[in-house]
């Protein structure tokens, strides 16, 4: 099959509601990574857990640009990069190298979100990485770490020195790569994206002005993390996913096939 008949599959029937549920949000959030203008062609990757007992896990077909990725196009794997349920496109091997990393150390994390985009690679160059100087950096700081970059990373080796810099944090800065987060469900690892992507443009974006820039007080910082649940009522994905969906149908429908 072609990488252009991605419509034609339809594994609805083949594969549990709660599977379906996930298959039909992950979708979702790569045509929102393309519609955030966030995507790399089709270098970058989203994962998403697959509910169940096995350690199966969901990423997209390599190849497929993200507005074009569908619930039934999605390639299941296990945590050795072998397709379990039947399916014509390959996997990006640097996608499952990070992904499954992740997915085998923290079983708490039901998405994984890796993203290039120009102002998260540029924060990513910087010796100072993410500077404590928005309220939307706060947020992050209180969860972050970095990673050194060791090459396009296909190696095994790599991965528990990625896994031992990610931690129990939500946000992984990739030095001189991109941008990693972590959640729950599809609806935070997307949030923490949103929210980190936006700490980098703005820190950016403040620095093309020339002048100092105003950290924010450590004290503040230290409050984020409690600050942040009490805005988002402790649900942050929940609160803003359906509304997002609503998004993707009226721009991009057709995920959820």
């Amino acid at each position: 099959m072609d990488i252009t008949d991605l419509k034609a599959l339809d594994v609805r029937g083949r594969v549990s509601d709660a599977e379906w549920q996930v298959r039909v949000d992950l979708a979702a959030a790569y045509r929102l990574v393309a519609m955030f203008g966030w995507d790399d062609l089709v270098f970058t990757h989203l994962s998403a857990r697959v509910p169940g007992p096995h350690e199966h896990f969901l990423i997209n077909p390599y190849g497929a640009f993200f507005d074009e990725i569908t619930a039934s196009s999605l390639v299941k794997i296990d945590l050795d990069g072998r397709p379990v349920l039947d399916t014509p496109f390959p996997v990006n091997a640097a996608g499952f190298t990070i992904h499954s990393a992740v997915h085998a150390a923290r079983h708490d994390v039901g998405c994984v979100i890796h993203t290039h985009t120009v102002a998260g690679v540029a924060v990513a160059t910087q010796a100072g990485g993410l500077l404590p100087v928005t309220q939307q950096a706060t947020i992050v700081a209180a969860s972050l770490g970095y990673h050194d970059y060791e090459g396009i990373a296909l190696r095994d080796d790599e991965k528990p020195r990625l896994v031992a810099a990610l931690g129990r944090n939500t946000f992984l800065i990739l030095r001189n790569h991109g941008l990693l987060t972590v959640g729950p469900t599809v609806a935070d690892a997307f949030l923490a994206m949103y929210t980190l992507q936006r700490a980098c443009e703005i820190q950016i974006a403040a620095q093309a002005g020339g002048g100092p820039l105003v950290p924010v007080d450590p004290a503040v910082i230290d409050g984020a993390r409690a600050a942040s649940k009490q805005v988002t009522r402790g649900a942050p994905g929940a609160l803003v996913w359906p509304g997002l969906l609503r998004r993707v149908a009226r721009t991009l429908p057709g995920h959820d096939a």
